[in-house]
């Protein structure tokens, strides 16, 4: 028997909401702040797993587990948090 995914509805919903509208990066940037591409984020993050529309991820500078959001279409990753 697999682990129940008790999130999942809530981030069906959510990814619903993110991906409506896509945001351009600049649009992004005044709601979230820092905004990175997919090249970008390799090179800052070590990706862990994907959960629409968070990814688990360790930032390479210091070690920081977190979650950061995406959109899917442009691809970009955003609100960046380890709290």
């Amino acid at each position: 028997m697999s682990e129940r995914d008790y999130s999942e509805t809530a981030r069906r919903n959510l990814v619903a909401e993110v991906n409506f509208e896509p945001g351009s990066r600049e649009d992004l940037e005044q709601k979230h702040g820092r905004v990175w591409d997919t090249s970008e984020l390799q090179k800052d993050f070590q990706v862990h797993s994907f959960a629409a529309p968070y990814c688990v991820v360790v930032r390479k500078i210091d070690n920081e587990r977190g979650t950061i959001m995406f959109q899917h279409d442009p691809r970009y990753y955003f609100s960046f948090s380890s709290k």
